[in-house]
Protein backbone atom coordinates (compact mmCIF):
# COMPACT_ATOMS: atom_id res chain seq x y z
CA UNK A 1 0.00 0.00 0.00
CA UNK A 2 1.35 3.44 -0.74
CA UNK A 3 0.85 6.34 1.55
CA UNK A 4 0.49 10.07 0.23
CA UNK A 5 2.80 11.86 2.01
CA UNK A 6 -0.36 14.49 3.00
CA UNK A 7 -2.10 11.65 4.18
CA UNK A 8 1.06 10.65 6.12
CA UNK A 9 1.36 14.20 7.57
CA UNK A 10 -2.16 13.96 8.46
CA UNK A 11 -1.92 10.47 10.45
CA UNK A 12 1.29 11.45 12.50
CA UNK A 13 -0.65 14.71 13.56
CA UNK A 14 -3.70 12.62 14.50
CA UNK A 15 -1.16 9.99 16.49
CA UNK A 16 0.28 13.11 18.51
CA UNK A 17 -3.20 14.59 19.25
CA UNK A 18 -4.18 11.29 20.31
CA UNK A 19 -1.15 11.11 22.81
CA UNK A 20 -1.52 14.32 23.61
CA UNK A 21 -5.50 14.23 24.63
CA UNK A 22 -3.80 11.17 26.60
CA UNK A 23 -1.18 12.67 28.65
CA UNK A 24 -3.84 15.42 29.41
CA UNK A 25 -6.41 13.15 30.40
CA UNK A 26 -4.08 11.64 33.39
CA UNK A 27 -2.75 15.04 34.73
CA UNK A 28 -3.39 14.44 38.49
CA UNK A 29 -4.94 10.83 37.89
CA UNK A 30 -1.34 8.65 37.43
CA UNK A 31 1.73 8.95 39.39
CA UNK A 32 4.76 10.03 37.56
CA UNK A 33 4.76 12.88 34.63
CA UNK A 34 4.55 12.39 30.96
CA UNK A 35 5.98 13.49 28.24
CA UNK A 36 5.83 13.18 24.41
CA UNK A 37 8.77 12.69 22.65
CA UNK A 38 9.41 11.99 19.12
CA UNK A 39 9.58 8.65 19.83
CA UNK A 40 6.29 8.23 21.69
CA UNK A 41 4.90 8.78 25.26
CA UNK A 42 7.77 8.67 28.01
CA UNK A 43 6.96 8.18 31.67
CA UNK A 44 9.15 9.40 34.35
CA UNK A 45 7.18 6.89 37.40
CA UNK A 46 8.62 8.47 40.25
CA UNK A 47 7.59 11.61 41.54
CA UNK A 48 10.57 13.82 42.11
CA UNK A 49 12.54 13.83 44.61
CA UNK A 50 13.06 16.40 47.71
CA UNK A 51 16.44 16.28 46.33
CA UNK A 52 15.51 17.00 42.96
CA UNK A 53 13.09 19.49 43.52
CA UNK A 54 15.64 21.43 45.97
CA UNK A 55 17.97 21.35 43.14
CA UNK A 56 15.19 22.51 40.71
CA UNK A 57 14.25 25.68 43.47
CA UNK A 58 18.01 26.43 43.88
CA UNK A 59 18.73 26.49 40.52
CA UNK A 60 15.52 29.21 39.86
CA UNK A 61 16.73 31.19 42.65
CA UNK A 62 19.98 31.46 41.46
CA UNK A 63 19.10 32.52 38.24
CA UNK A 64 17.02 34.83 39.14
CA UNK A 65 19.11 35.99 41.33
CA UNK A 66 21.43 37.52 38.41
CA UNK A 67 18.69 37.80 35.49
CA UNK A 68 16.98 41.02 35.00
CA UNK A 69 13.88 41.32 36.39
CA UNK A 70 11.57 40.74 33.12
CA UNK A 71 13.29 37.66 32.81
CA UNK A 72 12.14 34.62 35.01
CA UNK A 73 13.38 31.35 35.65
CA UNK A 74 9.82 29.19 36.06
CA UNK A 75 9.36 26.28 37.83
CA UNK A 76 5.81 23.89 36.86
CA UNK A 77 3.35 24.31 34.12
CA UNK A 78 2.19 24.81 31.39
CA UNK A 79 4.36 22.05 29.45
CA UNK A 80 6.42 23.39 26.30
CA UNK A 81 4.76 22.43 22.78
CA UNK A 82 5.59 22.00 19.08
CA UNK A 83 2.58 20.37 17.59
CA UNK A 84 4.23 20.09 14.02
CA UNK A 85 7.14 18.32 15.35
CA UNK A 86 5.00 16.34 18.05
CA UNK A 87 6.89 17.00 21.23
CA UNK A 88 5.76 18.26 24.51
CA UNK A 89 7.80 18.57 27.33
CA UNK A 90 7.69 19.94 30.69
CA UNK A 91 11.37 21.46 31.84
CA UNK A 92 12.18 21.28 35.20
CA UNK A 93 12.86 25.08 34.99
CA UNK A 94 12.01 27.49 31.88
CA UNK A 95 14.41 30.60 31.51
CA UNK A 96 12.04 32.82 29.64
CA UNK A 97 10.50 36.93 29.38
CA UNK A 98 7.83 37.15 31.74
CA UNK A 99 5.59 38.26 28.95
CA UNK A 100 6.24 35.42 27.00
CA UNK A 101 4.49 33.15 29.57
CA UNK A 102 1.12 35.66 29.06
CA UNK A 103 -0.69 32.44 26.53
CA UNK A 104 -3.10 30.44 26.82
CA UNK A 105 -2.24 26.71 27.03
CA UNK A 106 0.81 25.72 25.87
CA UNK A 107 4.53 27.91 25.96
CA UNK A 108 6.10 27.96 22.04
CA UNK A 109 9.82 26.16 22.73
CA UNK A 110 11.22 29.05 20.63
CA UNK A 111 10.36 31.40 23.55
CA UNK A 112 12.54 29.90 25.29
CA UNK A 113 15.99 31.36 26.55
CA UNK A 114 16.92 28.11 28.24
CA UNK A 115 15.63 25.32 29.72
CA UNK A 116 17.20 23.35 32.62
CA UNK A 117 16.56 19.78 33.73
CA UNK A 118 17.51 17.72 36.86
CA UNK A 119 18.58 14.59 36.09
CA UNK A 120 15.44 12.28 37.24
CA UNK A 121 17.18 9.00 39.19
CA UNK A 122 14.57 6.08 37.55
CA UNK A 123 15.20 7.43 34.11
CA UNK A 124 18.31 9.15 33.08
CA UNK A 125 18.11 8.89 29.48
CA UNK A 126 15.48 11.15 29.25
CA UNK A 127 17.31 14.08 29.88
CA UNK A 128 20.79 12.80 28.71
CA UNK A 129 19.72 11.09 25.55
CA UNK A 130 15.89 12.50 24.76
CA UNK A 131 16.14 16.08 25.11
CA UNK A 132 19.35 16.72 24.05
CA UNK A 133 17.59 15.17 20.57
CA UNK A 134 14.48 17.10 21.43
CA UNK A 135 15.50 20.36 22.32
CA UNK A 136 17.47 21.65 19.36
CA UNK A 137 14.84 20.16 17.44
CA UNK A 138 12.13 22.97 19.04
CA UNK A 139 14.60 25.54 19.33
CA UNK A 140 15.89 26.08 22.29
CA UNK A 141 19.16 27.35 22.61
CA UNK A 142 20.62 26.56 25.26
CA UNK A 143 19.92 23.27 27.24
CA UNK A 144 21.74 23.08 31.03
CA UNK A 145 21.71 19.79 32.97
CA UNK A 146 22.34 18.69 36.61
CA UNK A 147 22.95 15.30 37.33
CA UNK A 148 22.62 14.61 41.10
CA UNK A 149 23.78 11.12 40.76
CA UNK A 150 27.20 11.97 39.99
CA UNK A 151 27.81 16.00 40.93
CA UNK A 152 28.53 16.38 37.28
CA UNK A 153 26.02 18.25 34.41
CA UNK A 154 26.73 20.07 31.07
CA UNK A 155 25.44 22.99 29.00
CA UNK A 156 24.44 22.15 25.42
CA UNK A 157 24.14 25.33 22.87
CA UNK A 158 25.00 26.28 19.37
CA UNK A 159 22.27 24.68 17.76
CA UNK A 160 23.56 23.37 13.90
CA UNK A 161 22.13 21.48 11.11
CA UNK A 162 23.12 17.32 10.60
CA UNK A 163 21.80 14.73 8.71
CA UNK A 164 19.77 13.63 11.49
CA UNK A 165 18.24 16.96 12.42
CA UNK A 166 19.34 20.16 14.54
CA UNK A 167 21.97 19.17 17.05
CA UNK A 168 23.74 21.13 19.60
CA UNK A 169 27.58 21.60 18.47
CA UNK A 170 28.89 22.32 21.26
CA UNK A 171 28.70 20.51 25.27
CA UNK A 172 30.79 22.19 28.19
CA UNK A 173 30.93 19.73 31.17
CA UNK A 174 31.51 20.96 34.95
CA UNK A 175 31.69 19.59 38.29
CA UNK A 176 29.16 20.84 41.09
CA UNK A 177 30.90 23.34 43.21
CA UNK A 178 32.13 25.06 39.57
CA UNK A 179 30.54 28.37 38.40
CA UNK A 180 27.94 27.72 35.15
CA UNK A 181 26.90 29.75 33.30
CA UNK A 182 23.65 29.12 31.18
CA UNK A 183 22.74 32.10 28.62
CA UNK A 184 23.89 35.02 29.49
CA UNK A 185 24.11 34.44 33.27
CA UNK A 186 26.39 32.67 35.33
CA UNK A 187 26.00 31.05 38.78
CA UNK A 188 27.88 28.93 41.43
CA UNK A 189 26.90 25.27 41.86
CA UNK A 190 27.94 24.82 45.43
CA UNK A 191 25.58 23.27 47.75
CA UNK A 192 23.37 21.30 45.10
CA UNK A 193 21.77 17.91 46.93
CA UNK A 194 22.96 15.21 45.48
CA UNK A 195 20.97 11.38 44.93
CA UNK A 196 22.29 8.76 47.96
CA UNK A 197 24.19 6.14 46.84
Amino acid sequence: MTVAPGSAQQGTARLYRAMRDFVQSTDDTLPGKFEITKEGIVLDMMSPSGRHELTALRLRKRLEKVMPEEIVAHTGEPDVEDEPEGVMRRPDVMVIAEEDMDTEGSISPRALIAAVEVVSRSNPDNDWVGKVRDYPLLGIPVYAVFDPRTGTGAVFTDIHGTPDGPRYATRKDFLYGEDVTIADWTIPTHDLPRYPD
